[in-house]
Protein backbone atom coordinates (compact mmCIF):
# COMPACT_ATOMS: atom_id res chain seq x y z
CA UNK A 1 0.00 0.00 0.00
CA UNK A 2 2.76 2.31 0.88
CA UNK A 3 4.50 1.55 -2.39
CA UNK A 4 1.35 2.32 -4.35
CA UNK A 5 0.99 5.65 -2.62
CA UNK A 6 4.55 6.56 -3.49
CA UNK A 7 4.00 5.63 -7.15
CA UNK A 8 0.84 7.67 -7.30
CA UNK A 9 2.53 10.68 -5.83
CA UNK A 10 5.43 10.30 -8.27
CA UNK A 11 3.08 9.97 -11.16
CA UNK A 12 1.33 13.22 -10.20
CA UNK A 13 4.59 15.03 -9.77
CA UNK A 14 5.87 13.79 -13.17
CA UNK A 15 2.65 14.87 -14.85
CA UNK A 16 2.95 18.33 -13.29
CA UNK A 17 6.52 18.70 -14.51
CA UNK A 18 5.59 17.88 -18.13
CA UNK A 19 2.79 20.52 -18.23
CA UNK A 20 5.05 23.19 -16.83
CA UNK A 21 7.62 22.55 -19.56
CA UNK A 22 5.05 22.71 -22.28
CA UNK A 23 3.75 25.92 -20.84
CA UNK A 24 7.20 27.36 -20.84
CA UNK A 25 7.66 26.32 -24.44
CA UNK A 26 4.36 27.78 -25.46
CA UNK A 27 5.15 30.94 -23.55
CA UNK A 28 8.44 31.19 -25.38
CA UNK A 29 6.74 30.63 -28.73
CA UNK A 30 4.14 33.20 -27.85
CA UNK A 31 6.75 35.77 -26.92
CA UNK A 32 8.67 35.06 -30.13
CA UNK A 33 5.53 35.33 -32.20
CA UNK A 34 4.57 38.51 -30.42
CA UNK A 35 8.02 39.94 -31.13
CA UNK A 36 7.76 38.90 -34.75
CA UNK A 37 4.38 40.59 -34.94
CA UNK A 38 5.80 43.73 -33.40
CA UNK A 39 8.72 43.64 -35.83
CA UNK A 40 6.31 43.03 -38.70
CA UNK A 41 4.19 46.00 -37.66
CA UNK A 42 7.32 48.13 -37.47
CA UNK A 43 8.35 47.02 -40.96
CA UNK A 44 4.85 47.66 -42.27
CA UNK A 45 4.96 51.13 -40.75
CA UNK A 46 8.42 51.67 -42.22
CA UNK A 47 7.17 50.50 -45.61
CA UNK A 48 4.21 52.82 -45.36
CA UNK A 49 6.57 55.72 -44.63
CA UNK A 50 8.72 54.71 -47.62
CA UNK A 51 5.60 54.37 -49.75
CA UNK A 52 4.44 57.87 -48.79
CA UNK A 53 7.96 59.17 -49.44
CA UNK A 54 8.10 57.57 -52.88
CA UNK A 55 4.57 58.75 -53.61
CA UNK A 56 5.60 62.32 -52.81
CA UNK A 57 8.72 61.97 -54.95
CA UNK A 58 6.63 60.52 -57.77
CA UNK A 59 4.16 63.39 -57.51
CA UNK A 60 7.08 65.86 -57.56
CA UNK A 61 8.60 64.13 -60.57
CA UNK A 62 5.27 64.14 -62.36
CA UNK A 63 4.89 67.85 -61.59
CA UNK A 64 8.42 68.54 -62.83
CA UNK A 65 7.82 66.42 -65.90
CA UNK A 66 4.63 68.36 -66.62
CA UNK A 67 6.48 71.66 -66.19
CA UNK A 68 9.31 70.50 -68.42
CA UNK A 69 6.87 69.31 -71.04
CA UNK A 70 4.98 72.61 -71.01
CA UNK A 71 8.26 74.54 -71.02
CA UNK A 72 9.51 72.37 -73.85
CA UNK A 73 6.38 73.11 -75.87
CA UNK A 74 6.87 76.82 -75.20
CA UNK A 75 10.52 76.58 -76.24
CA UNK A 76 9.52 74.75 -79.40
CA UNK A 77 7.09 77.53 -80.26
CA UNK A 78 9.78 80.12 -79.57
CA UNK A 79 12.26 78.21 -81.70
CA UNK A 80 9.69 78.01 -84.45
CA UNK A 81 9.10 81.77 -84.18
CA UNK A 82 12.85 82.42 -84.10
CA UNK A 83 13.30 80.17 -87.12
CA UNK A 84 10.73 82.17 -89.05
CA UNK A 85 12.29 85.40 -87.81
CA UNK A 86 15.74 84.13 -88.75
CA UNK A 87 14.54 83.22 -92.22
CA UNK A 88 13.01 86.68 -92.56
CA UNK A 89 16.18 88.28 -91.18
CA UNK A 90 18.34 86.23 -93.54
CA UNK A 91 16.17 87.34 -96.42
CA UNK A 92 16.49 90.96 -95.30
CA UNK A 93 20.22 90.55 -94.86
CA UNK A 94 20.52 89.13 -98.37
CA UNK A 95 18.54 92.08 -99.70
CA UNK A 96 20.72 94.55 -97.76
CA UNK A 97 23.90 92.83 -98.95
CA UNK A 98 22.64 92.98 -102.52
CA UNK A 99 21.81 96.67 -102.11
CA UNK A 100 25.21 97.35 -100.54
CA UNK A 101 26.85 95.50 -103.40
CA UNK A 102 25.03 97.70 -105.89
CA UNK A 103 25.94 100.79 -103.90
CA UNK A 104 29.57 99.65 -103.76
CA UNK A 105 29.54 99.38 -107.54
CA UNK A 106 27.98 102.84 -107.71
CA UNK A 107 30.52 104.34 -105.30
CA UNK A 108 33.41 102.58 -107.03
CA UNK A 109 32.10 103.89 -110.34
CA UNK A 110 32.11 107.44 -109.01
CA UNK A 111 35.53 106.92 -107.45
CA UNK A 112 36.80 105.58 -110.74
CA UNK A 113 35.38 108.57 -112.57
CA UNK A 114 36.90 110.95 -110.03
CA UNK A 115 40.22 109.12 -110.23
CA UNK A 116 40.21 109.44 -114.01
CA UNK A 117 39.44 113.14 -113.67
CA UNK A 118 42.26 113.51 -111.16
CA UNK A 119 44.64 111.84 -113.58
CA UNK A 120 43.43 113.94 -116.51
CA UNK A 121 43.69 117.16 -114.53
CA UNK A 122 47.12 116.30 -113.19
CA UNK A 123 48.36 115.57 -116.71
CA UNK A 124 46.71 118.79 -117.88
CA UNK A 125 48.49 120.78 -115.18
CA UNK A 126 51.82 119.20 -116.10
CA UNK A 127 51.25 120.04 -119.79
CA UNK A 128 50.32 123.61 -118.92
CA UNK A 129 53.35 124.13 -116.73
CA UNK A 130 55.56 122.67 -119.42
CA UNK A 131 53.98 124.82 -122.16
CA UNK A 132 54.07 128.03 -120.14
CA UNK A 133 57.67 127.46 -119.08
CA UNK A 134 58.78 127.44 -122.71
CA UNK A 135 59.63 131.05 -123.38
CA UNK A 136 57.69 132.42 -120.41
CA UNK A 137 59.41 132.32 -117.03
CA UNK A 138 57.28 134.42 -114.71
CA UNK A 139 56.39 134.08 -111.04
CA UNK A 140 53.14 135.85 -111.84
CA UNK A 141 51.79 132.73 -113.56
CA UNK A 142 50.79 129.97 -111.14
CA UNK A 143 49.38 126.57 -112.18
CA UNK A 144 48.05 124.10 -109.62
CA UNK A 145 45.54 121.30 -109.16
CA UNK A 146 43.02 121.29 -106.32
CA UNK A 147 40.12 118.84 -105.94
CA UNK A 148 40.20 117.62 -109.56
CA UNK A 149 40.27 121.19 -110.92
CA UNK A 150 43.19 122.93 -112.68
CA UNK A 151 43.75 126.59 -111.78
CA UNK A 152 45.88 129.01 -113.82
CA UNK A 153 46.32 132.31 -112.03
CA UNK A 154 47.81 135.13 -114.12
CA UNK A 155 48.68 138.54 -112.72
CA UNK A 156 46.77 141.31 -114.51
CA UNK A 157 50.00 143.17 -115.22
CA UNK A 158 50.76 140.40 -117.76
CA UNK A 159 47.36 140.77 -119.44
CA UNK A 160 46.08 144.35 -119.09
CA UNK A 161 47.17 147.91 -118.55
CA UNK A 162 46.04 149.53 -115.30
CA UNK A 163 42.29 150.12 -115.24
CA UNK A 164 41.88 148.62 -118.72
CA UNK A 165 40.21 145.47 -120.04
CA UNK A 166 42.07 145.46 -123.36
CA UNK A 167 44.32 142.39 -123.81
CA UNK A 168 48.01 143.26 -124.31
CA UNK A 169 50.05 141.64 -127.12
CA UNK A 170 52.15 139.76 -124.55
CA UNK A 171 48.97 138.37 -123.04
CA UNK A 172 48.04 136.68 -126.30
CA UNK A 173 51.33 134.78 -126.22
CA UNK A 174 50.40 133.40 -122.79
CA UNK A 175 46.80 132.67 -123.76
CA UNK A 176 47.91 130.91 -126.93
CA UNK A 177 49.85 128.38 -124.85
CA UNK A 178 46.89 127.90 -122.52
CA UNK A 179 44.52 127.45 -125.47
CA UNK A 180 46.81 124.85 -127.10
CA UNK A 181 46.56 122.66 -123.99
CA UNK A 182 42.85 123.03 -123.26
CA UNK A 183 42.01 122.40 -126.92
CA UNK A 184 43.25 118.84 -126.36
CA UNK A 185 40.57 118.30 -123.67
CA UNK A 186 37.27 119.00 -125.46
CA UNK A 187 35.21 117.45 -122.64
CA UNK A 188 36.32 120.03 -120.09
CA UNK A 189 34.90 123.48 -119.41
CA UNK A 190 36.95 126.66 -119.06
CA UNK A 191 35.83 129.38 -116.67
CA UNK A 192 37.65 132.71 -116.65
CA UNK A 193 37.36 134.73 -113.43
CA UNK A 194 38.36 138.38 -113.09
CA UNK A 195 39.58 139.80 -109.74
CA UNK A 196 40.41 143.39 -108.78
CA UNK A 197 41.82 145.29 -105.83
CA UNK A 198 39.59 147.60 -103.78
CA UNK A 199 40.61 150.85 -105.46
CA UNK A 200 37.39 152.38 -106.86
CA UNK A 201 37.06 152.91 -110.60
CA UNK A 202 34.44 154.91 -112.49
CA UNK A 203 34.94 155.70 -116.17
CA UNK A 204 32.78 156.12 -119.22
CA UNK A 205 33.05 152.36 -119.96
CA UNK A 206 33.48 150.98 -116.48
CA UNK A 207 31.16 151.78 -113.61
CA UNK A 208 32.99 149.96 -110.80
CA UNK A 209 35.20 147.00 -109.96
CA UNK A 210 32.37 144.58 -110.74
CA UNK A 211 32.30 145.91 -114.27
CA UNK A 212 36.08 145.81 -114.59
CA UNK A 213 36.38 142.20 -113.36
CA UNK A 214 33.67 140.97 -115.74
CA UNK A 215 35.05 142.97 -118.69
CA UNK A 216 38.52 141.49 -118.19
CA UNK A 217 37.13 137.94 -117.95
CA UNK A 218 35.09 138.54 -121.11
CA UNK A 219 38.15 139.89 -122.92
CA UNK A 220 40.09 136.70 -122.17
CA UNK A 221 37.10 134.61 -123.30
CA UNK A 222 36.95 136.46 -126.63
CA UNK A 223 40.65 135.86 -127.27
CA UNK A 224 40.30 132.15 -126.57
CA UNK A 225 37.26 131.94 -128.85
CA UNK A 226 38.22 134.30 -131.68
CA UNK A 227 42.00 133.95 -131.85
CA UNK A 228 42.48 130.32 -130.81
CA UNK A 229 39.17 128.66 -131.82
CA UNK A 230 38.13 127.36 -128.41
CA UNK A 231 34.49 126.24 -128.60
CA UNK A 232 32.45 129.04 -126.95
CA UNK A 233 30.05 126.45 -125.47
CA UNK A 234 32.95 125.42 -123.22
CA UNK A 235 33.65 128.96 -122.00
CA UNK A 236 32.27 130.78 -118.94
CA UNK A 237 33.04 134.41 -117.96
CA UNK A 238 32.78 135.42 -114.29
CA UNK A 239 33.62 138.60 -112.37
CA UNK A 240 34.67 138.44 -108.71
CA UNK A 241 35.37 142.14 -108.24
CA UNK A 242 37.37 143.00 -105.08
CA UNK A 243 35.69 140.58 -102.68
CA UNK A 244 38.03 137.58 -102.77
CA UNK A 245 41.49 139.09 -102.20
CA UNK A 246 44.61 136.97 -101.82
CA UNK A 247 46.25 139.54 -99.55
CA UNK A 248 45.43 142.77 -97.79
CA UNK A 249 44.70 145.74 -100.03
CA UNK A 250 46.53 148.03 -97.59
CA UNK A 251 49.82 147.75 -99.50
CA UNK A 252 50.76 148.24 -103.14
CA UNK A 253 52.19 144.75 -103.25
CA UNK A 254 49.00 143.26 -101.84
CA UNK A 255 46.83 145.16 -104.31
CA UNK A 256 49.05 143.97 -107.14
CA UNK A 257 48.57 140.33 -106.14
CA UNK A 258 44.83 140.78 -105.82
CA UNK A 259 44.54 142.11 -109.41
CA UNK A 260 44.55 138.84 -111.30
CA UNK A 261 42.74 136.66 -113.80
CA UNK A 262 42.14 133.01 -113.01
CA UNK A 263 41.46 130.41 -115.69
CA UNK A 264 39.72 127.36 -114.23
CA UNK A 265 39.69 124.12 -116.22
CA UNK A 266 37.18 121.64 -114.84
CA UNK A 267 34.98 118.69 -115.87
CA UNK A 268 31.66 119.68 -117.39
CA UNK A 269 29.25 119.94 -114.50
CA UNK A 270 26.34 118.41 -116.40
CA UNK A 271 28.41 115.26 -117.05
CA UNK A 272 29.43 115.13 -113.40
CA UNK A 273 25.81 115.45 -112.26
CA UNK A 274 24.82 112.74 -114.74
CA UNK A 275 27.19 110.42 -112.89
CA UNK A 276 25.70 111.39 -109.52
CA UNK A 277 22.15 110.86 -110.81
CA UNK A 278 22.88 107.35 -112.03
CA UNK A 279 21.16 104.62 -110.07
CA UNK A 280 23.51 102.14 -108.37
CA UNK A 281 22.41 99.39 -110.76
CA UNK A 282 23.34 101.54 -113.76
CA UNK A 283 27.01 101.70 -112.80
CA UNK A 284 29.08 98.93 -114.33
Amino acid sequence: MKKLLILAIGSVLLSSCVSQKKFADLQSQYDATKQELTDAKAKVLECQVEKDKYANQLALLESQNKFLHENNQSNLKQIESLTKLSESANSNIRDVVAQLSEKDKYINGIRGAMSRKDSINLALAVNLKSALSQGIQDEDIIVNVDKTVVYISISDKLLFKSGSSVISPKAKTILEKVAAVIAQKPNMEVMVEGYTDNVPINTACTKDNWDLSVQRATSVIRVLQDDFSIDPKRLVAAGRSEYLPLESNDTAEGRSRNRRTRIVILPKLDQFFDILEQKPGDVK
